[in-house]
């Protein structure tokens, strides 16, 4: 699948940040629902006074509610456009858009990259707390509350089981023609000095749901209700498990994106397309 920018357009890479709270989600909707991408693309249009709508292309596609920090996107603008507006077009945006929603940096990338598959690894974190009085309202659209006390000693040993490549069929939600296979690099938990417990879960890539349920099958290891096997003995099932629940997407935020080096970016875009499967499943499915 060729990937190469049309001839008298700028690739233009996109840093970004967004409080997913007010936001149906990253992607563009029927219906005129709010969404991340559709509020950059139209504040876009207005500021370089273009009848085009320039569409963007994201690293991860976050769900409705969750935030992102170091959310990462491109797009291809016509080379004039770009000449004319580039040096000015960062502080339009600011002033365009919704205070929910932050462009940080633009500039020209290098060739062969692709925001979504060009990415070794996404980078996110979730947080909770089981105070007993609840979150603290600062923190309310950024913390999940969870009533019952937590070990993280307990679910960090039940994270241990869950990294390395697999099908993580268990814990996500299929879509037709997509793959479940995945690469979990990083799954682990700290408690802050504010008792605020963050999860660190880093991948290759992640298919729909798949942090969320993941957070909701350790947390019933933490407060006991699980044995520290159960979320690897879930996922070895391959099957999707009714008592594994999708906690809510507020906790969630999207903090990093990973790329390679420039000239590796080309290599792993088209290797990022590629269908994959998991050794001696080959052909099965």
């Amino acid at each position: 699948m060729s990937d190469e920018v049309q001839p008298g357009h700028v690739r233009v890479r996109l840093d970004l940040s967004y409080d997913g709270t007010e936001f149906s989600g990253w992607a563009k909707q029927a219906g005129g629902r709010r969404t991340v991408q559709g509020e950059i693309e139209d504040a876009l249009r207005t500021v370089t006074r273009s009848r085009e709508t320039y569409e963007l292309t994201v690293a991860g596609r976050t769900d409705a509610g969750v935030h992102a920090r170091g959310q990462v996107a491109h797009v291809d603008l016509p080379r004039e456009v770009w000449g004319e507006h580039h040096e000015k077009l960062l502080k339009r945006l600011a002033g365009r858009l919704s205070r929910d929603v932050r462009v940080w940096a633009l500039r020209e990338a290098p060739s062969g990259f692709n925001a979504r598959f060009s990415a070794v690894w996404r980078r996110y974190a979730y947080r909770v707390t089981d105070n007993p009085g609840g979150v603290d309202p600062l923190l309310r659209n950024h913390v999940l509350w969870h009533d019952w006390p937590l070990d993280v000693d307990a679910m960090n040993a039940a994270a241990q089981r869950l990294l390395g490549e697999h099908d993580f069929a268990a814990y996500c939600k299929r879509r037709e023609g997509a793959t479940t296979i995945r690469t979990l690099q990083e799954l682990s938990l700290v408690r802050g000095d504010d008792g605020i417990i963050t999860a660190t879960v880093r991948a290759d890539a992640f298919c729909h749901n798949m942090v969320r349920s993941l957070i909701g099958a350790l947390l019933f290891v933490g407060d006991g209700h699980r044995p520290a096997d159960w979320p690897g003995k879930v996922l070895g099932a391959g099957v999707r498990d009714s008592a594994v629940h999708v906690v809510r997407p507020h906790g969630l935020t999207l903090e990093e994106v990973g790329y390679p080096a420039d000239e590796l970016l080309a290599a792993r875009n088209k290797e990022a397309r590629n269908r994959r499967t998991l050794p001696g499943t080959a052909g099965c499915c």
